[in-house]
């Protein structure tokens, strides 16, 4: 079983070599515009098209909670947007993270990346806008991706 590599960068930026799946929380909105995915429009415009286009024909597809959208940007790189928060606002019903379904997009994520050889990136999912803990977060992504393997690397951004 491998561990969670912590480092201080820019997801956007992964390290190391061979194919990187870039993994991040979306919410089930369609709402594409603040947090870590400005940071992703400002490197590849592909994936924000295609997260807008797969929340627009949603009546047609599989756009939800749980539900992740394997986007290739070019050179061994792709980017996951992984649907796991309810809503963009906390209210009555608490924050928009869903753990649950981080966790059912995490096995997704698991699987494809198994099937590229890739490691994984990602910054602290569904700790920034979806209000998130990272307590939380942090052993369903050593269960779901350490456990087999999987190499993945944290980003903290740093100023």
């Amino acid at each position: 079983m491998s561990e969670i590599t912590y480092v201080r960068g820019d997801a956007t930026a992964p390290l190391g070599k061979g194919v990187k799946l870039i993994a991040h929380v979306c919410n089930d909105l369609g709402g594409w515009g603040k947090g870590f995915v400005l940071a992703v429009s400002r490197r590849w415009p592909e994936p924000e098209k295609a997260y807008r286009s797969w929340h627009r024909e949603r009546a047609r597809n599989d756009f939800g909670l749980g539900a992740v959208q394997f986007v290739d940007v070019g050179r061994g790189l792709w980017v996951a947007n992984m649907i796991g928060q309810r809503g963009t606002r906390t209210g009555s019903k608490g924050v928009p993270v869903r753990y649950e379904v981080i966790d059912t997009a995490l096995a997704a994520l698991a699987e494809k990346a198994a099937g590229l050889g890739a490691s994984v990136h990602m910054p602290r999912i569904g700790c920034g806008l979806a209000g998130g803990k990272w307590s939380r977060v942090e052993p369903l992504i050593t269960e779901r991706l350490c456990a087999r393997g999987i190499a993945v690397t944290v980003y903290d951004h740093g100023d």
